[in-house]
């Protein structure tokens, strides 16, 4: 186990909410006695031809003017203006001609054919890694619960059939178990946003970290970028601030780095970021047998399949071109190509993604430094902006009337040397909560979970009904901290003595 207290020392990451300026290598914190003049700043935007962001400063208040020069100086105008050159300025319509993409390669699942024995050696490597300290989780959770209908960071939204525990401490049991497991305590990076980050932070602090040691988890934030009109003009939200969104979970990689997350990690002898998103229970946090064959095929990035359940199921589409493995958006195969099938009648493009990723920290490190050759590319995306007009009064546009950039995590694969696919499965790993409603929603994904539950009581000699689904009649709940897979259950259960009764309601812990 870490030592108390090693970790608080090693991982102390810059506090988002004090923003800092490096102006010829003196830093100097925003909003305090000493920040660069609004003269220089207004200057580099009138010469980049964005001066129309200070239109109405005469008519600000000091925290007002504050606030404003805070949010410009999150701009790099030199890459915004490459933006603008080449994603607005310079764009055509281009048709991408997909005849030369190819199925991508996976390492298929025991239960689909895959070697069993080979599992099991990348089972035992994955574990000498997570023994050695050598993984780290990575969460991207800057995302609210809008579309669930719920006021807050969607990390606090409850998931659970029984006792409505979060996504977050349902992440954390899991982290709980398997550092127990390997003899280690796992350190936690999560990326929040600049809407959420407060929110995330005190509800971390409410909650006693879920059972963590406060000093195992790392917040910060993820950066942003400005939005523009079709003209390549930044776009103000108010009078005082601009129009500054996330700049995609692609945006992770460069966060990482510029928070100092990276750098610490590899003070702790990480190598491994296990990556995942905060909408997905069901995913197992730490898998030993990813991990192993990440480490076996030296693999800088590595990422999970599933197969397709449906041609149109909305998920990425692995793909190979020229010799590189890539993620092709479901929006963007054609559908004569989802739906085409091979000899046997299965899906030729069937290798799904699911957003669960390993990426080698010295990866991210060259990734997310932009170095050249190296950077992972934006990607425009036409968007309803809240805007103001030339006189300052709102505008809640009917149509897109702005352009926003996002960079996706998925486009580092084509960098990464030995890309890995390892297939995994759907009833284990995959039953993410989007949508308030119908597919991907709090309801199925409390089913999926039930459904897991089940077939592990059922695989431990229980006797419990269960529908044509997999579904048991009566409502249950395991916590990871009790058991976090089938075999640690089955094992688990066969060492109780006195067995509790498995009834309405039941919570294992």
């Amino acid at each position: 186990m870490w030592p108390r207290g090693k970790l608080s020392s090693a991982l102390k990451i810059p506090d988002p909410s004090v923003k800092c300026l490096c102006i010829r290598g003196e830093v100097r914190k925003i909003g305090g006695e000493m920040t660069q003049p609004y003269e220089a700043v207004r200057n580099r935007f009138e010469e980049a031809g964005q001066g129309q962001v200070f239109a109405f400063w005469d008519s600000l208040e000091k925290e007002q003017k504050d606030r404003l020069l805070s949010d410009a100086r999150e701009i790099d105008l030199k890459e915004l203006d490459q933006l603008v050159a080449t994603l607005i300025k310079g764009a055509e319509s281009v048709e991408t001609d997909y005849s030369a993409f190819q199925p991508a390669p996976y390492t298929a699942h025991p239960r689909n054919g895959g070697d069993a024995s080979v599992w099991e050696l990348a089972t035992a490597i994955g574990e000498n890694a997570l023994r050695a300290g050598k993984v780290a989780a990575f969460t991207v959770a800057g995302g609210q619960g809008t579309r669930l209908g719920y006021d807050g960071p969607k990390g606090t939204f409850p998931v659970t059939p029984v006792s409505g525990k979060t996504l977050f401490a349902v992440f954390a049991e899991k982290l709980i178990a398997a550092g127990r497991r390997h003899g280690v305590s796992i350190p936690w990076f999560i990326m929040t946003s600049q809407v959420n980050h407060q929110a995330t932070v005190q509800a971390f602090k409410e909650a006693g970290y879920f059972g963590l040691s406060e000093d195992q988890v790392m917040f910060f934030s993820q950066g942003r970028m400005p939005a523009v009109d079709f003209e390549g003009r930044i776009l103000l939200a108010e009078k005082d601030a601009i129009a500054l969104s996330p700049d995609g979970h692609g945006g992770s990689l460069r966060a990482l780095v510029r928070s100092g997350a990276v750098l610490k990690m590899k003070e702790l002898g990480i190598e491994i970021i296990s990556y995942f998103q905060v909408d997905n229970p069901l995913l197992q946090v730490m898998d030993p047998a990813f991990i192993g064959f990440h480490v076996h095929h030296r693999s800088e990035m590595s990422s999970k399949m599933i197969p397709k359940a449906y041609p149109q199921e909305r998920v990425g589409h692995f793909c190979e071109k020229d010799g590189r493995l890539m993620v092709v958006e479901y929006s963007d195969l054609p559908a004569s190509l989802q739906e085409e099938r091979d000899a046997s009648g299965q899906l030729r493009f069937i290798a799904g993604s699911i957003a669960i990723h390993l990426l080698s920290v010295d990866f991210v490190d060259r990734l997310g430094s932009g170095e050249a050759g190296a950077e992972l590319p934006f990607h425009r995306a036409d968007k309803k902006v809240q805007t103001l007009d030339a006189s300052g009064q709102s505008i809640t546009p009917e149509s897109p009337n702005g352009v926003k950039f996002e960079m996706f995590v998925f486009d580092a694969l084509p960098f990464a040397s030995n890309p890995v696919v390892v297939e995994t499965l759907r009833e284990d790993d995959f039953s993410p909560v989007k949508n308030a409603e119908g597919v991907d929603s709090p309801e199925t994904s409390r089913a999926d979970q039930l459904r897991q539950w089940a077939r592990w009581l059922q695989a431990a000699g229980v006797d419990l009904p269960v529908d044509d689904s997999g579904l048991p009649e009566i409502t249950l709940e395991i916590s990871p901290l009790f058991a976090d897979s089938m075999p640690a259950f089955v094992e688990k259960w066969a060492n109780l003595k006195d067995k509790p009764e498995i009834r309405e309601g039941s919570v294992l812990v």
